[in-house]
């Protein structure tokens, strides 16, 4: 396994400069565009945050039927936006709205994560192209740091700093790409993609190479190499096609 020594990209990846990367990626705001017209957290955006996270994390686990009182009681936010970020659970595939049943909560399907990964394949494969043409020097800064950060966390099979660095990673990699269609295309298919994870990376998953995989896409993108990005983009969706694939034997 290789560990960034030296410089990437005229980028200093000492220990300074990784401390500053780290603290650059922590208090960096979510990205997002057109921020000046977008309003505070809505209270459907935080009923959606807020079940997006129970369901991807399997506490409400597949084929739960869900009531709008029982949330309404659970998060303490009203009625109509717990309806309404059901709605949008729906449309992104976590959720069922069956007809004089309820809601149910998706089932975990291999075809449809398979059919998913497809998507995400082209998806993936261009933003990284976009974020190594574009991201400034800042952010290929902080891409730097966190290929070390990844290294450190295969290297110490750290599956809690890893995600973290997983979320961390998402976000720089949407807002160095500028590119808001390609990046709420990905979105869309993000909960779906977690709760599979979730459910079988501890049976299934290789950590270490996971990591690693996603620093190859963060040192391409420090150097400002969008061929090598491409490349280590869809290196990274062959082994989770392959991880999904693998989860049948397990």
């Amino acid at each position: 396994m290789n560990f960034v020594t030296g410089k990437t990209a005229g980028v200093s990846a000492t220990e300074p400069g990784r401390k500053r990367a780290r603290r650059a990626v922590q208090e960096a705001p979510e990205p997002t565009f057109g921020q000046d017209d977008l309003p505070d957290l809505t209270l459907t955006e935080k009923a959606y945050q807020q079940l997006e996270e129970l369901i991807t994390t399997l506490v409400l686990p597949p084929g739960m039927v869900l009531g709008e009182q029982n949330l309404v009681q659970r998060l303490g936010i009203g009625r109509t936006p717990i309806r309404e970020a059901l709605q949008r659970l729906a449309r992104d595939g976590l959720v069922v709205v069956m007809p004089r049943r309820g809601i149910l909560v998706s089932e975990i399907n291999i075809r449809t994560q398979l059919r998913l990964l497809e998507t995400r394949r082209v998806l993936e494969r261009l933003i990284a192209r976009l974020a190594a043409e574009r991201a400034t020097q800042e952010e290929r800064a902080v891409f730097a740091g966190l290929a070390q950060d990844m290294r450190e966390a295969a290297a110490a099979s750290d599956d809690l700093a890893f995600m973290r660095l997983d979320n961390q990673f998402n976000g720089l990699i949407a807002a160095a790409s500028r590119n808001e269609f390609a990046v709420r295309s990905l979105a869309n298919m993000a909960g779906l993609s977690r709760r599979f994870w979730y459910q079988h990376y501890k049976q299934a998953a290789d950590l270490p190479l996971t990591a690693n995989l996603h620093a190859d896409v963060c040192e391409a993108v420090a150097k400002r190499d969008a061929e090598a990005a491409e490349a280590a983009s869809d290196r990274l969706i062959d082994y989770i096609e392959s991880f999904a694939r693998k989860t049948l034997d397990t």
